[in-house]
């Protein structure tokens, strides 16, 4: 019962300052007063009464049947006048004592509601639950308002309307560099390697550090007694190069394996990455991709993935040696001469003051690029697919245009960030010499002091040089590590997303449908508005349903919950008498076909598209669908027959012809349900004609749900459900509801008004009773 991320379509805000519930008044109205709600909860409205004091009522309960990860479960929460309870599906409790400054948020979007508790320190708790519990939902978020208001009555609390806003981190402002600490999911598998690699760079990082300290008895036992004349001992010298020698080696060597062993690592976590986000995405709902660009996703698995992988196989790197090499050398420095490792360190408190404030602007800096960007990228997952559109318009030059204003509010961006950058570098770079300018002059006072030799003074200089140096380095590191928080945030922005359609935590297995599909009590809202409306429908098996009605009623969304792309608000969609909810979604869905207005063909040849929901097809299958769709003539014709290859989005093919591809596709998987929304809409009468054969094939034994602006094409419909708002308003065989000239005579009249208007006229619907018209 942890929180999790959600996009809440309503949201409503109540706390001890705010009385207002907008966007869910019409909700209101027939909800229960406080004395009603006792009256049905009763004293304790299913929590223990060992867990209420005596003088303690239950004033509202949530059943929250979705648990953190969004699958069933059975959880409850209950508000009394002091606290609120929750029972998790463990049968574990908890609470929470209500204080002045706590707030309740309830939020819905597309089948999943979410309630949130909130206080001055930002959010404590989040349940998830299904909007069959929204009135309770609403219940309990009004019973807390009342509450909350009646405290602050009573304690005089002054009202300050911006403090939820205030504690809502989805409202704060850029993420901290700590959200690259999450990466560390994706570094587990590379445990081992990762720790050869640690000591492989502190073996290295040591090595680097020997010659400097070399220099103290080369300066002060050999150079500068011979300057007064004393000889140079060769075995000594040799003694001392060979061991630099050593040293230069040893640090190459260590190097050069830690590098290729860390990029090895890097690249491999970098891969892990892409895929688990692209996996992710593809479990995500179709309201996720509705409120995204596709420019914008493609961005964030692509670049933002490239970018996260530079920093772990360069910069992360080398900021891990920079932290050595800083560490270690001010240990030596400090063992060498303590007052002069302090003057040494002086100007280290600025640089890291800069850092830390420049580190700020250049966060905020790098996430406005990054959505600047994905504005560039946008443009161009727009236009390049819909080149044929461009051209046939003339509006090469617009296009052109809208990428050009992209491309210079990308380069605006980019060079205010550059400003502070182009400051900070030379600041910290000058900070540095004024460093070892420092220690020149004190280093020299204590030599003329004899406080130290010219040899410590030296090796002291050399530390100073590589000290800085790293220092130097890990200021620009700053640019890189924003860069990369601000990808990772981006990245974790998918991952972090649940779906809305949960899997059950046991689900039943599906191994044959029938088909028989009963929907009781339906109701669906695409956020507060409501689509589908009190529906009841049985489908028997193997029976056609035709879906009519005007644009707008409901009919897509209908086909839509049948294939689960949402959830129900209310009631349920059951399938040989289980909820669909109960089955694993992939499970369920392979026994469904669906055959769309505008068909998707893919990249590749004519067979793997007529094979793609069944990828171990063999040839024989495929060619057996694609003449069961009156395809297989056309195939025929082309190049390659059956290995032609079909262009991005199917080009190079009618309309007709990815439409009977199409249906191969279908047929290939055998689905006992299938759905054909408006699947002749688009082509002319021949090719129709065509298409409704294939169709006719593609119907056989099967429960079909057909949707169709053109009533022609449901001839062979057994029933015809009339849709109107979001409700069914009429149901039965075509001379049934043309008898009673009610919704669907007029419609039919309409189309036919419309059909002669054009110089034609209307195909007769044929009179059958292949099945008594049911309930609706």
């Amino acid at each position: 019962m942890g929180a999790s991320a959600g996009s809440p379509g309503v949201e409503v805000a109540v706390s001890k300052t705010n009385t207002s519930c907008s966007g869910i008044d019409h909700h209101m109205e027939n909800l229960d007063s406080p004395a009603d709600l006792a009256d049905k909860a009763g004293s304790t409205a299913g929590v223990p009464p060992y867990r209420l004091a005596s003088n303690e009522n239950v004033l509202a309960t949530l059943t929250v049947d979705l648990n953190a990860q969004l699958h069933f479960g059975d959880g409850l929460l209950a508000l009394t006048g002091q606290r609120l309870l929750a029972r998790s599906d463990e049968g574990e409790w908890n609470e929470w004592v209500l204080t002045p400054e706590m707030s309740v948020h309830a939020s819905d979007q597309a089948g999943v509601g979410t309630l949130d508790l909130r206080d001055g320190q930002g959010l404590r708790q989040r349940w998830h639950y299904t909007l069959v519990q929204q009135a309770a939902a609403l219940r309990l978020v009004r019973q807390f308002e009342q509450r909350a208001v009646a405290a602050a009555v009573q304690t005089d609390l002054p009202v300050d309307g911006a403090a939820l806003a205030d504690a809502d981190p989805e409202l704060q402002g850029s993420p901290s560099t700590w959200v690259l600490l999450r990466l560390g999911r994706f570094a587990r598998p590379y445990r081992r390697q990762l720790l050869i690699g640690l000591v492989l760079t502190l073996a290295s990082t040591a090595a680097t550090l020997v010659p400097p300290y070399l220099t103290i008895p080369l300066m002060d036992d050999i150079l500068i007694p011979f300057q007064n004349g004393q000889p140079i001992e060769s075995g000594e010298v040799l003694m001392y190069l060979g061991a630099l020698l050593v040293a230069a080696l040893l640090g190459w060597g260590l190097g050069w394996a830690r590098t290729y062993l860390l990029a090895l690592v890097s690249e491999r976590m970098g891969a892990d990455l892409r895929t688990a986000t692209y996996e992710h995405l593809l479990t995500l709902p179709l309201d996720y991709f509705g409120n995204k660009r596709t420019g914008d996703l493609m961005a964030r698995i692509g670049s933002e993935t490239d970018r996260i992988n530079v920093f772990l196989s360069l910069h992360a790197l080398d900021f891990i040696n920079d932290i050595l090499m800083i560490a270690m050398t001010a240990v030596i420095l400090v063992s060498i001469n303590p007052l002069l490792a302090l003057v040494t360190l002086v100007p280290l408190p600025f640089i890291a003051w800069m850092i830390h404030v420049v580190r700020d602007r250049l966060r905020t800096g790098f996430e406005k690029i990054d959505r600047v960007w994905g504005e560039v990228t946008n443009v161009l997952a727009d236009t390049i697919p819909g080149i044929r559109v461009v051209k046939a318009f003339a509006q090469e030059k617009r296009e052109a245009e809208r990428f050009r204003e992209a491309n210079l509010h990308n380069l605006k961006v980019n060079d205010r960030l550059n400003r502070t950058w182009s400051l900070f570098t030379p600041t910290v770079s000058l900070l540095t010499e004024i460093g070892l300018l420092v220690v020149w002059a004190f280093g020299i006072w204590q030599v003329a002091r004899n406080n130290i030799t010219v040899g410590v003074l030296t090796a002291f200089i050399a530390y100073i040089g590589r000290f800085y140096t790293r220092l130097d380095s890990m200021s620009r590191i700053v640019s890189v590590t924003q860069k990369a928080a601000a990808g990772a945030k981006r990245i974790f922005d998918i991952l972090d997303h649940v779906s809305n359609v949960p899997e059950p935590v046991d689900p039943q297995p599906l191994t044959a449908v029938v088909g028989r599909i009963e929907m009781k009590g339906l109701g669906f809202r695409y956020g507060s508005r409501a689509v589908i409306r009190n529906l009841d429908l049985d489908i028997r098996p193997g029976e056609m349903i035709g879906l009519v009605g005007h644009s707008g009623s409901g009919k897509s969304t209908l086909v839509n919950l049948i294939c689960r792309f949402y959830d129900v608000s209310d009631g349920a969609i059951e399938v040989d008498g289980t909820d669909i909810r109960r089955f694993a979604v992939t499970d369920y869905r392979r026994h469904v076909g669906l055959v769309l207005q505008e068909p998707f063909l893919f990249f590749g040849t004519i067979a793997q598209n007529i094979a793609y929901g069944k990828p171990g097809a063999t040839r024989a299958e495929i060619v057996a669908a694609a003449r069961a769709a009156h395809a297989h003539e056309f195939i025929l014709r082309l190049p390659h027959g059956y290995d032609s290859l079909v262009g991005e989005r199917g080009q190079g093919l009618s309309g007709g012809e990815r439409q009977r591809i199409s249906i191969a596709r279908a047929l290939l998987i055998d689905p006992r349900i299938l759905i054909l929304d408006e699947a002749t809409s688009a082509v002319d009468t021949e090719t129709e004609k065509e298409i409704q054969k294939a169709l006719d094939n593609l119907v056989q034994g099967r429960t079909t749900i057909a949707i169709a602006h053109r009533l022609s094409t449901l001839r062979k419909a057994d029933r015809l459900v009339v849709m109107d708002r979001g409700e069914i308003v009429e149901v039965g065989p075509h001379d049934d509801l043309m008898a009673r000239q009610g919704a669907y005579w007029r419609l039919y009249q309409a189309q036919a008004r419309q059909v002669d208007d054009e110089g034609e006229s209307p195909a007769p619907l044929p009179t059958h009773a292949a099945h008594p018209a049911g309930d609706a």
